[in-house]
């Protein structure tokens, strides 16, 4: 058993803290955010995760899991720090590092022991060194430490499990004491363990995050073509992911990434190669089909009505990807305002990320938790998150609630005979229009 403290409690932060107190750990949760402490103290979770509000609430009943805003505290009594802090993409697309630092400049302060200080935040090549130096700069006597790239690899709906059944884990040290220490951490979670050094293990993530991004843009590129050509983009996903050199997984065509990595990460690992003087082409061109994706939805939207202006349109999903509360770099904060500010009225259904739309859209639109209520005598539905109320809809009662029969679909969703068969007029993303210019609208 070891006493870590995690500094940061996020998405990364709540999830690994909680993991390793799951796997016998003592850990203290600390953030200077005291309304978020309190709300944790309280048993509220900041973040919807399956499985996670009831993970801590057993280990906080067994006593492994404890939250703190004494953030100076939690440090001198830990064996392991972790650093969980943001680290958001700054105008120029680079990493704002400054929660970092000022988590190292305050690790300095209080180091009291030898210590094993860990980055789980995502950071640029050069950060271990960084707060290696920070660190050296503010100690009060000389303590001994090591420094250790953790990066974290979760996907945001399925962490927990993700978490406790690992499919690897990295670690770029130089210490064999430091490694020895955070692997034995991580045997309970994998048997894939591998060591590397700092600067490698602080590219691997944004490596592994433009590579799966990759996959996305170029299968959505390929939709495209399909659209073109009158092939179905979903039939040749399926024909390529046969290959056991390709596989199946983020070959899905539709309105592209969003969350808190893909975008982030993709602009930072340009920011880095750029700094290095390498021109990183491709993931530029990655960066540019995404962006393009959004566009291609309203497009189609657009083309089938004619104007927005005056259009009631049901937007079926505000969070980035189903399973989650998160809605950085959403489709939806893109859309919504445009459909809106081109005179459309838009009826917004998600299931659990409607509060954090409002802090960011305000009343851009009308908000609903009844999937159905959202799509009462709508000129259109634009589904951009496929959640499994919206692939579970009843098309008959949609069919009848509508105002015109007419599903845009950015994550392909409906099986293509199947809305013929209803009779919908159904755009989707790589594949054949079905009844295009066959809308007729009801009289109300």
């Amino acid at each position: 058993m070891k006493k870590i403290t995690v500094i940061g409690t996020g998405y990364v932060g709540l999830v690994s803290g909680t993991c390793f107190a799951e796997s016998g750990n003592q850990v203290i949760c600390c953030d200077n955010d005291e309304r978020k402490i309190n709300n944790l103290l309280q048993g509220g979770v900041p973040i919807y995760e399956p499985g996670l509000k009831e993970l801590i609430e057993k280990n906080v009943k067994k006593g492994t899991l404890c939250f703190t805003s004494n953030i100076k505290q939690a440090i001198r009594e830990a064996e392991v720090i972790y650093i969980a802090v943001g680290t958001p993409m700054s105008p120029s697309g680079e990493a704002d590092l400054s929660f970092v630092e000022q988590v190292a400049k305050t690790i300095g302060e209080n180091v009291n022991s030898y210590k094993v200080i860990v980055t789980k935040s995502t950071v640029p090549v050069g950060t271990g060194r960084l707060i290696e130096s920070i660190i050296k700069q503010h100690l009060r006597e000389d303590y001994p430490f090591d420094i250790v790239s953790n990066p974290e690899f979760l996907r945001e709906g399925a962490a927990i499990k993700e978490t406790l059944n690992m499919e690897r884990a990295v670690i770029g040290t130089e210490s064999d004491m430091a490694y020895q220490i955070i692997s034995e951490l991580h045997q309970p979670f994998t048997s894939t363990i591998l060591r590397v050094s700092l600067e490698t293990a602080e590219i691997i993530k944004y490596a592994a995050n433009a590579f799966l991004a990759t996959k996305i843009s170029f299968i959505n590129d390929i939709a495209n073509i399909c659209e073109r050509v009158g092939a179905d983009v979903t039939k040749v996903s399926e024909g390529i992911g046969l290959d056991s050199r390709i596989g199946n997984k983020f070959l899905q065509a539709g309105i592209g990434f969003g969350g808190s990595c893909f975008p982030k990460d993709t602009a930072a690992l340009v920011h880095i190669s750029q700094k290095c003087g390498y021109d990183f082409k491709l993931i530029k061109a990655v960066m540019e089909t995404n962006e393009g994706q959004r566009v291609k939805i309203v497009e189609k939207l657009k083309d089938a009505l004619g104007t927005l202006n005056g259009k009631t349109i049901s937007v079926l999903g505000l969070a980035f990807k189903p399973d989650t509360n998160d809605i950085r770099s959403s489709p939806a904060l893109d859309i919504i305002p445009y459909l809106s500010v081109n005179g459309a009225t838009v009826r917004a259904f998600d299931p659990i990320a409607v509060e954090e739309t409002k802090k960011q859209l305000g009343y851009q639109c009308l908000y609903f938790k009844d999937i159905y209520e959202t799509l009462e005598n709508a000129d259109a539905c634009l589904i951009l998150t496929d959640w499994l109320q919206v692939k579970h809809l009843d098309l008959n009662k949609v069919k009848e609630l509508m105002r015109q029969p007419l599903i845009v679909d950015g994550r392909n969703i409906f099986d293509l005979e199947t809305m013929q068969e209803f009779g919908f007029t159904y755009l989707s993303i790589g594949r054949q229009p079905i009844n295009k210019g066959t809308i007729i609208s009801k009289a109300i």
